[in-house]
């Protein structure tokens, strides 16, 4: 299952559980997860893009690792809400996840990369450090507003 319905996708998880987040790039794979109760979200790691199939294998460890039972996967959608061919290629990557059966919400990801950046330069983290951890962050960025549009 896909939605962009956080509702719909928040009951298919009645008791809460450990969800991750996906920052979807065309290099790499941000990864971040949250706790059992949905309550904040963590930088987990950034995967190194390579060929789908080995990019499912290194999810697939990832998330069997935590327990995860839901994904979140950020959404590039154009600043006016449209469609973009980054939009298109995330879609198609999310249904190409569905194999791992866990459902999957789509999460409009606007700025969070921007406000990521922003918080580690106000954070005077050096730019070698916010290269390093910027995916896995706006990972995080994208899982919290889910989560925390889920549990008001």
């Amino acid at each position: 299952m896909i939605t962009t319905a956080a509702p719909d996708f928040a009951a298919h998880f009645p008791t809460g559980g450990r969800l991750a987040g996906l920052d979807v790039g065309t290099k790499t794979i941000g990864v971040a997860t949250c706790d059992m109760n949905w309550s904040f979200a963590t930088p987990d790691k950034t995967i190194i893009r390579k060929k789908f199939a080995a990019d499912l294998e290194t999810l697939k460890s990832v998330l069997s690792a935590h327990n995860i039972i839901g994904l979140v996967v950020g959404l590039p959608l154009s600043m006016d809400g449209s469609d973009s061919p980054r939009t298109q290629s995330t879609r198609a990557f999310a249904r190409n996840l569905l194999p791992l059966g866990l459902p999957i919400l789509l999460w409009d990801e606007r700025w969070s990369t921007a406000a990521v950046e922003r918080a580690m330069i106000a954070a005077d983290v050096s730019r070698a450090k916010r290269a390093e951890r910027i995916d896995s962050a706006a990972a995080a960025f994208i899982l919290q507003g889910a989560i925390d549009a889920m549990t008001r």
